[in-house]
């Protein structure tokens, strides 16, 4: 299937436009063997993202314009006087660069300089006037990744970091410990950022004083692989389009479960945190994260804590990287598992370090035992129609079968032990800030 980018009016006067994204392999828009060509496209209006289409274009049709009208049919900007996409979205607004803070932007790595190397050359192409990228080694095995800061980005903005104990919270916590900014950004190595990224991720935080945390839209870099498209299928790492704030002073209507549905509000990939408040709550917790026992639920714990803490947070679709989904059947098992694992982990994590919470979650446990069985219920793909992958992310009619079923929900009664391992694994270790 297509990666693709299908912007329907473009600023630049030249109209609709169909692209690779960043990141990705070149577009092949030639039908393979005669047949149609499969797509899934970010669709685009004077630059800002508003949805995307999945569809299929027959031999010697021109793809651009099929999934232009594809999109004018399906896609729907709220509180827009006409339905059609191509006129109802608002243009991108111009705002001046001065609206954006300094920020410091932190990433994980683990023997992986290749992908690595990748994100970074994608986050040196950042439009934001202000920013240093930190990367945070983790227990590393070899010194592959030192090699490489020191020989392809020395003297680039990019600070080389080593965090021996294993973990991602750890190696945020390190992160946070070095950053030389108030506004801290977080990604993969695994993801392309698109380059208006950190702007995006940061403006919020000028915009409104409030906020302790923003979190950003995730989409596949790449559809190549049965797994990479069975994962995009189940909802993939995309919260919607529709920019969202979080106020635990007025939870919203839609969310009976506020705040402990955590993975409605980001993920992990494309987060952005206030220092300050992320420092009083003690940072990540290190017994959470890939590379712990807790196999995930870093990111989940440090959104609900800060919300339980009083401070809002922010959604917002402008701020886009591109990820690079597994490829393997097996990852993609390994991932199922993760995250009932992270969940059930990062809720154990918040009850130890705020037993306050306790009340609160019992009674919404009902609702929420419905809800988890509900997300990691086996789906059959003939039940998103003809394309086997869904076109707007965050429906429940998603294709999962039973065997990730099942591996999620033993993640989901694993979870509770993992952080307990995890929790005696770092137990005394002291916060980065805290010896600095």
């Amino acid at each position: 299937m297509a990666v693709a980018e299908l912007e329907l009016d473009a600023a630049d006067g030249t109209g609709v436009r169909l692209g690779p994204v960043p990141g990705g392999p070149p577009l092949d828009t030639a039908p393979r063997d005669g047949g149609d060509q499969r797509f899934l496209a970010l669709v685009r209006l004077r630059g800002r993202p508003v949805g995307t289409v999945v569809g299929r274009v027959r031999a010697g049709d021109d793809p651009a314009s099929v999934l232009a009208e594809q999109a004018a049919d399906e896609i729907v900007v709220p509180d827009a006087p006409d339905t059609s996409a191509a006129s109802a979205a608002p243009a991108a607004p111009e705002r001046p660069a001065g609206d954006v803070p300094r920020a410091t932007v932190v990433v994980a790595t683990r023997e992986r300089p290749e992908q690595l190397a990748r994100a970074l050359d994608s986050l040196l192409a950042q439009d934001h006037p202000d920013f240093e990228i930190v990367v945070v080694d983790n227990a590393p095995a070899t010194g592959a990744t030192r090699e490489l800061i020191a020989s392809a980005y020395a003297g680039r903005g990019v600070r080389y970091v080593l965090e021996p104990v294993p973990g991602l919270a750890a190696a945020h916590n390190r992160g946070v410990a070095v950053a030389g900014s108030e506004i801290l950004a977080f990604t993969d190595d695994d993801v392309i950022a698109d380059p208006h990224w950190l702007t995006a991720l940061t403006r919020p935080f000028g915009e409104h004083p409030r906020p302790a945390c923003v979190t950003g839209l995730i989409l596949p870099a790449r559809l190549t692989t049965p797994a990479q498209i069975l994962l995009e299928s189940h909802g993939g790492f995309a919260k919607g389009f529709t920019e969202r704030r979080y106020d635990p002073a007025h939870p919203p209507a839609d969310e009976p479960l506020f705040p402990f549905t955590a993975g409605r509000f980001g993920s992990g990939a494309n987060m952005a945190f206030r220092a300050g408040p992320l420092r009083a709550i003690g940072g990540f917790d290190p017994a959470t994260g890939t590379g712990t026992a807790a196999k995930g639920g870093d990111d989940l714990y440090a959104f609900v804590r800060l919300l339980a803490e009083g401070h809002p947070l922010h959604y917002t679709p402008d701020a886009i990287v591109w990820h690079h989904h597994r490829e393997r059947w097996e990852d993609l098992c390994g991932q199922a598992y993760g995250y009932g694992a992270g969940l059930t982990a990062s809720l154990t994590a918040l009850l130890v370090r705020r037993p306050a919470l306790l009340p609160p979650l019992l009674a919404r446990l009902p609702r929420g035992l419905a809800h988890a069985r509900a997300m990691t219920a086996a789906r059959t793909a003939g039940a998103v129609g003809r394309t086997g992958v869904p076109g707007a992310h965050g429906a429940s009619t998603h294709p999962w079968p039973r065997h990730l079923s099942r591996l999620e929900r033993r993640g989901l009664l694993y979870g509770p032990l993992g952080y307990v391992r995890a929790r005696l694994a770092v137990r005394g270790a002291p916060l980065p800030w805290e010896g600095a």
